[in-house]
C-alpha cells in the first residue's frame, strides 16, 4: 500500500512541477496523472508476478498474490481520489 501511495504522489508531484516549470497548465488534473502513474506500475508489477515463478518456500499463488499486492492496494488509491473529488465537487457547489 505504501508503494502505490509513494507512486501515486510522485504521478500527482511530477504534474506540479511539469505545470509550474512550464509557467501555464498542461495536465489540468494533477489527481488524474498520479492515478494513471499508479495503473502503469499497477500493469508491469501484475505482470512480473504473473510471468515469475512463485518461491520454493512460498504458499501463496499468483492469484493470490495479484489480490493482495497489486489489486487491493489500487482498488484502495482509487476510493479514496474518487472520494476526495467527490467531496471537493460538492465543497465547490456550495
Amino acid at each position: 500500500m505504501i508503494f502505490y501511495t509513494a507512486i501515486y504522489f510522485l504521478g500527482f508531484l511530477a504534474a506540479y512541477l511539469l505545470n509550474q516549470l512550464t509557467g501555464r497548465i498542461l495536465i489540468r488534473n494533477r489527481r488524474l496523472a498520479g492515478l494513471v502513474l499508479v495503473l502503469m506500475v499497477a500493469v508491469v508489477h501484475a505482470s512480473k508476478i504473473i510471468s515469475t515463478p512463485p518461491p520454493h518456500h512460498s504458499d501463496i499463488g499468483a492469484g493470490s498474490a495479484l489480490g493482495w499486492y497489486v489489486i487491493l492496494p489500487v482498488a484502495i488509491i482509487i476510493i479514496v481520489v474518487t472520494y476526495l473529488t467527490w467531496q471537493e465537487g460538492r465543497d465547490d457547489d456550495g
